[in-house]
């Protein structure tokens, strides 16, 4: 026969419950009033990842179709477009410099080309975001695109 004891032990109160619930409550209210956390870190190269792949895309397509491409970055706007299909957006508070063959990209937009040999006009794209630096470079004798932390 159980005892009185063991019998109690096996489950837990009413109390007990509405405590857990309470407490599960107000940690999910704390963390849905912050939002989803952002690190400027994971922001700026998330940007620089799809500002990589638009230039070795682009270069890739001017080989294969022997025809020059052109990739024009919106300085302002954040965001990147190959060869007149749809721009796409960067992650929202990236800041954006760059630099070509010819000088500084004044004003709003940026282009580099690719050649149908797989070189380009080559440049440098700076982008930023809270402290964080990182450069995508483009050589103009290569077309290779990389990718480096700017400190």
């Amino acid at each position: 026969m159980i005892s009185r004891t063991e019998r109690g032990a096996r489950g837990f109160t009413l109390v007990e419950m509405l405590v857990v619930l309470a407490v599960l409550g107000l940690v999910a209210g704390i963390v849905l009033a912050r939002g989803p956390a952002r690190s400027p870190r994971v922001e700026t190269e998330a940007a620089a990842r799809q500002v990589t792949a638009a230039l070795r895309g682009a270069r890739a397509q001017a080989i294969a179709s022997n025809a020059p491409v052109d990739v024009a970055i919106d300085l302002v706007a954040g965001s990147v477009r190959v060869a007149g299909a749809p721009a796409h957006a960067l992650p929202g508070g990236v800041q954006l410099a760059m630099r070509t063959v010819a000088g500084t990209a004044g004003g709003r937009i940026g282009l580099i080309r690719f050649a149908p040999d797989g070189s380009a006009s080559g440049g440098r794209i700076d982008i930023a975001k809270g402290g964080v630096h990182v450069v995508v470079g483009v050589d103009w004798l290569s077309g290779r695109v990389s990718l480096a932390d700017g400190r």
